[in-house]
């Protein structure tokens, strides 16, 4: 499934460069044609001659002579896939905030093709909150990781930041490039918070970032769904490859929910307030001087999950709720699943940094128990859970 396929292979500075060598000679053995650009780190590392050698193409590392030959717009419309291996932390920083200061940078700010990257880079570094926030908005963009692993690293220490080994990354390349498992499905997600309005400048609102929901909507799209993204108000990049529809309250993202059935699955992520006032009135609420806090009534909202999940006709065939609770997570999330009607439900414990950081830990309760994940970036939960979802629309 490789065969044909132009593979654009970024290396960038890491030891472990040496293993983009042998994973060139693997493409080259499956079919591919593989065009190597390497970064002024990835130089520190391992060699042009070498790369050119095991590639037999030219390698690209000098933005300005890409300019004069070849354009780096032209080499970044080349590819049906760009692969970083190794992906330095570095590099990962440097896309995920958009800057384009040397050929690597400009062309994966230019390239219209997926990108998977392969990380590498010391333990400490792979479990760095500023690491970790970049994966989750690169995953949250589309970008599909493979890796790191866990074992020993160059330096005296051990831990998870290993590169997948090249056969590793093959495979997930021949992943990337067979028939979506969920191709021809439609699957909806929500993500990020509802906000309830009190008067026309102030809401009822939560600590959700959407970052888990746009995460799983990027993995579905990646797997081949057609995917219907509702989203509250979020500071997030739109996910590549899915149609989003912008709420703000809970009755908005009912509506939307509503409007985009029919669908083979639904996830609800989002963080819904469950109350909003019961009037908002249309003209903002005063501070008078010495005058008591106005007394604010409020109403249920709509139960979106429940309201899906107890659909006669037009149901999906898989209803995903998620709870995020501080206290008896498994168990609460239990009694959730059968109290809403839904088939699964992702359970995780909000009481530390989860609204707004860049982890998860999650337990999956169905019917036929509990699986508990260990704790792993937001892009690798959506993965899984994209897979889990797969498998069970198959």
């Amino acid at each position: 499934m490789l065969q044909g396929r132009k593979i654009l292979l970024v290396v960038s500075g890491s030891v472990a460069a040496y293993k983009a060598l042998e994973l060139i000679r693997l493409l080259r053995k499956a079919g591919a044609e593989v065009m190597p650009i390497l970064t002024a780190g990835g130089a520190r590392f391992v060699t042009k001659e070498a790369l050119a050698g095991i590639s037999g193409s030219r390698v690209h590392d000098d933005l300005w002579a890409a300019e004069a030959e070849i354009g780096h717009i032209r080499l970044a419309r080349w590819p049906d896939l760009v692969v970083l291996a190794p992906a330095s932390a570095n590099l990962l920083a440097r896309m995920a905030n958009g800057l384009a200061d040397d050929l690597a940078t400009t062309v994966l700010l230019a390239t219209r093709a997926p990108v998977l990257a392969a990380p590498a880079m010391n333990p400490a570094m792979w479990a760095h909150p500023a690491n970790a926030a970049n994966v989750a908005m690169l995953g949250g963009r589309g970008v599909a990781f493979v890796g790191p692993e866990e074992g020993p690293m160059a330096e005296p220490e051990s831990g998870l930041g290993r590169l997948a080994e090249p056969p590793a990354i093959l495979a997930a390349m021949e992943r990337h490039f067979a028939a979506g498992p969920l191709s021809g499905r439609h699957v909806i997600v929500t993500a990020g918070p509802t906000q309830e309005a009190i008067d026309p400048v102030r809401y009822i609102a939560n600590r959700s970032s959407g970052r888990q929901g746009y995460a799983i909507a990027a993995a579905l799209a990646a797997l081949g769904a057609r995917v219907t993204l509702v989203s509250g108000p979020v500071a997030l990049p739109d996910p590549a490859g899915v149609t989003l529809r912008r709420i703000e309250s809970a009755r908005e993202m009912l509506a939307a929910v509503q409007a985009a059935l029919p669908a083979d699955a639904a996830v609800f992520n989002a963080a819904v307030a469950d109350f909003r006032p019961e009037a908002a009135p249309t003209q903002k609420i005063k501070k008078e001087p010495g005058a008591q806090p106005p007394e604010i009534r409020l109403t249920l909202n709509p139960d979106i999950l429940a309201t899906i999940a107890g659909l006669d006709t037009g149901r999906p065939r898989l209803v995903v709720g998620f709870a995020a609770e501080t206290e008896k997570v498994v168990e609460h999330a239990k009694a959730k699943r059968l109290r809403k009607g839904c088939d699964w439900i992702v359970a995780n414990d909000v009481s530390g940094d989860v609204m707004g950081g860049a982890e998860n830990t999650v337990h999956l309760v169905t019917e036929a128990g509990v699986e508990d994940w260990p704790r792993m970036p937001k892009a690798e939960v959506a993965g899984r859970l994209a897979a889990r979802i797969a498998e069970a629309l198959a």
